[in-house]
């Protein structure tokens, strides 16, 4: 799983993305501030930074100059900023890529996902059973064979792996992943879905062992 250090004061954002970037299977440590990310950064090893420029007590060049001194770490500068003088400070720092504010999540995921895979800086593999998830390639296997999913499976298998050992309701994973084919996803499709997860995944899709029925409350896969 890639391990992502997300540098940004705004607490919408923060708690958005690291919902959001979590779905997608990474894992998030936030700063809300340079000396907080500097602390991190000094302690703690990362395969990403997402920096914001304007920083309350500084900004994410400095973070930038810091993560670049000790470590090959990518960077991705997350800013309103979108005048040239920011843009080529940053590229200039050894930053690898440079999005405005407002954008779009998902070309966020497809350029970190991009970004990785180039630098080769993440062990992108996630076990569940016999299933490996590639967070970078997008991608899940069973046996070492491509299970070849759907956006929505794998979004839905990517939930809950991401809350194993907790039991999701319906309308939260409605929640999680209604947007994900850029329409809206009923309760039906839901169930539709699941089974069609399950049959790509469980050994015995009629006696699921992965995504567990908890009846009256929803699904969970164990911890």
């Amino acid at each position: 799983m890639a391990r992502l250090l997300l540098v940004e004061d705004d607490k919408t954002i923060v708690e958005n993305l690291t919902e959001f970037l979590s779905s997608e299977g990474f894992e998030i440590v936030s700063a809300s501030g340079q000396a907080k990310a500097l602390e991190l950064i000094a302690k703690e090893q990362f395969d990403l930074a997402l920096l914001d420029v304007s920083l309350p007590d500084g900004n994410g060049f400095s973070v930038c100059k810091a993560i670049k001194t000790d470590s090959n770490t990518p960077v991705i500068f997350l800013t309103a900023s979108g005048d040239e003088y920011s843009t080529v400070t940053g590229f200039e720092l050894g930053a690898e890529d440079y999005i405005s504010k407002p954008f779009r999540p998902r070309e966020l995921v497809s350029r970190i996902k991009n970004i990785l895979r180039l630098t080769g800086s993440v062990g992108s593999a996630i076990r569940l059973g016999e299933i490996v998830v590639d967070t970078v390639k997008g991608t899940a296997s069973k046996d070492g064979r491509d299970l070849y999913l759907s956006a929505l499976e794998y979004r839905l298998l990517l939930v809950f792996i991401n809350n194993r050992g907790t039991v999701l309701s319906r309308a939260k994973l409605l929640e999680s992943i209604w947007d994900i084919a850029g329409d809206f996803v009923n309760d039906n499709t839901l169930t539709v879905y699941i089974k069609r997860l399950r049959e790509k995944i469980e050994t015995d899709p009629q006696n699921p062992t992965i995504i567990k029925t908890v009846r009256g409350l929803g699904y969970k896969v164990d911890a």
